[in-house]
């Protein structure tokens, strides 16, 4: 069983502890059974060892269970916390362009969907090992008092699983469709809060997108489960039906053949056993909901890059030593990926270009030229497929550490920016009397203040949330920065203090400063623009004394 194994990795011996003491139970409940049914027959042992017999089992059975499944709700809760943190930890090792493809959707429904289903299930493995055990016990009391009856009802019981198993195979699968569904569902609801403002404006986009797209992944989710549920249902009403004519078939044909004693104890066993069957068969869903689920994690984890035991994650740049006069240089650097609607791969590159030390440069071109991938892959986001970017003489690689090393030396603000709610990770001893500073530049100060590194809150404009961002960003303090399309939702007068101010100021501490934009009034303040188009820097032009510079770069 997929579940078991799972737990089993985490920890063998607690489960071997938990399964056994939950045996223990079962036989407990079995032993009731016999104890029950000798005290109704007042023959063989004494009343007063009956009795005891009787005390000692009511202690032993809820001692047991409740150690089964402390263990295991221990367990549970002990695997979820660890299984999100790996995912989690992979995730954050896994390439840029691998998510991407992967889509976050995926990760989400595994954090949010699966996760909580497999802890859940291990829950109800004392349960069922407790009441399978009170089966066998009931079979092997059965065997005692007849083994002709045994064989009887061994023979129903295997006809009874076979008439259950075949149809839970295909249940199964049918829950594995559901589970699709369900990535299909959440990636389609991330759509609509994404794209909601466009939705609201167009009432036929938004029809289409209800009635054609997310209404035909949910109700494909529902039929699936649906299917599934009636499957085990009536797998279920099919095994429980067979207990009673065994049971019918004992009292009609054992009726002349045994004595009443035998008779009573049998039949008294068939029907306590009754209800744990159905328990177990109840159960079945669950279980295999928790193996599809087990399934998922287990791709997931593949697909994502694993963090490597031994990896050394560098701090800060030292990783690469940076000297005065650094430069940064592009060798044949190429990267491609296929763009929806297209027939052919983008190709960004190949790409030969050398930046310096102290350079304020400003990317431009039109949409799709390449400037967001290129600003990837200056950032270590992404990774040349050929070619090679070296740093202050080191070659920036794939490799985890050295890929780390490479990417602490730029902070950026990308368009996209997402804005924590605290200074994570900025612990400089003029955190607190800088900060403050920037937001009243900002003109953030009246509506956000830091206290202990947290921010009092983010819920602000476009705008301001990208101002945060570009506090943040400075408060960093790292040698390279990357502003992409910043002052896009600024007003003028931020747009000033970012392009006459801000920038000036970073050029002004040695930062190596790239600015992509299409504010050309302001590129006379540049040392250099880049322009791309399709993939290729089609010009790069720098800062004369003359007054040229403006008018060939526009």
């Amino acid at each position: 069983m997929g579940i078991i194994k799972f737990f089993l990795n985490y920890s063998r011996k607690i489960v071997v502890f938990s399964v056994l003491a939950a045996v223990v139970s079962g036989a407990c409940n079995a032993a009731l059974l016999a104890v029950i049914n000798n005290l109704l027959k007042r023959e063989g042992v004494t009343r007063s060892v009956l009795l005891l017999g009787f005390a000692g089992l009511c202690i032993l059975l809820p001692v047991s269970r409740y150690i089964s499944e402390i263990l295991l709700s221990d367990l549970g809760q002990d695997s979820l916390y660890s299984l999100r943190l790996r995912i989690s930890r992979q995730v954050l090792a896994t390439p840029l362009r691998r998510l991407e493809e992967l889509g976050t959707h995926r990760v989400l429904s595994v954090l949010t969907d699966d996760v909580p289903i497999i802890t859940n299930t291990v829950l109800l493995v004392p349960l069922l090992c407790l009441n399978a055990t009170i089966v066998v016990g009931c079979l092997v009391y059965i065997g005692l008092l007849s083994w002709k009856l045994l064989c009887i009802v061994g023979f129903f019981l295997v006809v009874g699983v076979l008439g259950y198993q075949l149809p839970v195979l295909k249940a199964q699968h049918i829950f594995k469709q559901a589970r699709d569904d369900a990535d299909a569902v959440l990636k389609h609801v991330q759509s609509m809060l994404s794209g909601i403002k466009e939705l609201k404006l167009h009432t036929g986009r938004r029809n289409a997108f209800l009635l054609s797209v997310l209404e035909p992944a949910a109700s494909s989710f529902r039929t699936n489960n649906k299917k599934a549920m009636r499957i085990y249902t009536a797998s279920a009403t099919w095994g429980q039906t067979l207990v009673f004519v065994v049971v019918g078939l004992l009292v009609v044909v054992g009726a002349g053949e045994m004595n009443r004693a035998t008779l009573t104890g049998c039949t008294l066993a068939l029907l306590y056993l009754m209800m744990p069957l159905q328990v177990i068969m109840n159960m079945a869903p669950n279980v295999a909901r928790a193996n599809v689920a087990v399934k998922n994690v287990e791709k997931l984890g593949f697909e994502l890059s694993a963090v490597q035991e031994d990896e050394r994650v560098t701090k800060d740049h030292e990783a690469f030593g940076l000297r005065p006069a650094w430069r940064l240089q592009f060798r044949g650097v190429t990267h491609s990926y296929f763009r929806e609607g297209e027939a052919h791969d983008f190709v960004l590159g190949p790409i030969d270009v050398v930046f310096r030390e102290g350079e304020l440069v400003f990317i431009t071109g039109g949409n799709g030229s390449g400037k967001t991938t290129f600003a990837k892959l200056l950032t270590g986001l992404y990774f040349p497929q050929t070619g090679t970017i070296e740093l202050s003489g080191t070659a920036a690689t794939s490799e985890a550490a050295n890929r780390e090393g490479y990417r602490q030396n730029f902070a950026a603000v990308f368009s996209d920016c997402y804005v924590f709610d605290q200074l994570l990770g900025l612990n400089g001893s003029n955190l607190h009397e800088d900060a403050p500073e920037y937001l009243k530049k900002l003109n953030l100060s009246h509506k956000v203040n830091i206290n202990h590194g947290k921010l009092s809150t983010i819920d602000l404009s476009q705008g301001q949330r990208k101002r945060l961002a570009l506090l943040t960003a400075v408060m960093e303090d790292r040698p390279m920065f990357l502003f992409d399309e910043w002052a896009a939702d600024q007003d003028p007068v931020f747009k000033e203090i970012f392009y006459l101010q801000l920038l000036p100021e970073l050029k002004a501490k040695g930062k190596t400063v790239f600015v992509i934009s299409h504010d050309d009034r302001y590129y006379h303040i540049a040392d250099r623009v880049v322009k791309f188009d399709d993939g290729q820097i089609s010009s790069d032009v720098t800062k004369e004394l003359d007054k040229t510079f403006t008018s060939s770069v526009a």
